[in-house]
């Protein structure tokens, strides 16, 4: 393995590919909570890119340690996935109902609702691990550190989005955030049933 600009180009695409399920509940989150702070913009971008920078780096070192329990393991992720989204979509489309009425928007995503957000959009990111399997660790590391940085700079839009789009929705917006987090689960779980 080389410092090419192969290898920064296929992180680059893979941080992209891997961002796509953050981007979106960026965007619910967004939608969610449009006068949400610079600040909580950037706390909910850094974990969803903490979490892509962790969890490539977890497959792969359990491709060079406990490999044979994990691919046990990993037919039970896009369930896994379906099930925390659909909990937190749940939860955000019944306080949108119980606030329909009302004209201010929802509060920000809490800190375990987050982190369950970023466990959710990023366990796919385990079996990348797999796919750098033969690189050695610095080279997964840098690998993970592009798709963690890629992550960010595409939730932040995505943040920034929903909230422009959220101030126009009002009151529907946490529905409608809601419904995008169920939907991702299920095109999670179907990505994997189907492939």
């Amino acid at each position: 393995m080389d410092w090419s600009a192969l290898f920064f180009l296929n992180s680059i695409l893979f941080g992209v590919g891997l961002a796509m399920d953050a981007f979106s509940v960026s965007l619910a989150n967004g939608l969610r909570s449009p006068d949400m702070s610079r600040g909580k913009t950037v706390q909910i971008a850094g974990t969803f890119c903490l979490f892509q920078i962790l969890m490539p780096l977890a497959g792969w070192i359990c491709v060079h340690t406990i490999a044979t329990m994990f691919r046990a393991a990993q037919k039970y992720i896009p369930w896994i996935a379906l099930i925390l989204l659909v909990i937190i979509g749940g939860n955000m489309i019944r306080e949108g109902l119980q606030h329909r009425d009302e004209d201010r928007a929802a509060p920000a995503v809490g800190l375990s609702a987050l982190l369950l957000q970023g466990v959710a959009t990023s366990i796919d990111a385990l079996s990348v691990g797999f796919t750098i399997a033969d690189y050695d660790f610095v080279f997964a590391l840098v690998e993970s550190l592009i798709i963690g940085i890629v992550t960010f700079a595409i939730c932040m839009g995505g943040l920034h989005l929903g909230k422009r789009f959220g101030t126009i929705l009002s009151g529907k917006a946490s529905i409608l955030g809601g419904l995008i987090l169920i939907g991702i689960g299920l095109e999670i779980l179907l990505k994997s049933l189907l492939s």
